[in-house]
C-alpha cells in the first residue's frame, strides 16, 4: 500500500497520528544525513508490524512530505 506521510523532525517525542488518510510522523531525529528518514522507516515498521526492508520512500526523500510504499504482505 502507498501512504502519504508528513514528517515532523527534531520533535520532543516519537509519535504517529493519522488525519484524513495522511500519516503524521513526529521523530526526535533531525533532518540531517537521512537520520529522520531512517527514524520514520523504523517507526512505520513498528506501527504496521512489518520489517524495515518492506518500507520504501517512493517520492520526497529530501522533503517533509513523502509518499511511502509499505509491503504489508512481508510482515
Amino acid at each position: 500500500m502507498n501512504v502519504q506521510v508528513i514528517v515532523k523532525p527534531a520533535s520532543s517525542r516519537n509519535k504517529i497520528e493519522e488525519r484524513d488518510g495522511t500519516l503524521y510522523v513526529w521523530t526526535t531525529k533531525p533532518a540531517v544525513d537521512g537520520a529522520a528518514n531512517s527514524a520514520v522507516v523504523s517507526l512505520l515498521s513498528k506501527h504496521f508490524h512489518v520489517p524495515k526492508s518492506s518500507i520504501t520512500i517512493i517520492r520526497g526523500a529530501t522533503s517533509r512530505t513523502k509518499l511511502m510504499h509499505i509491503d504489508s504482505d512481508a510482515g
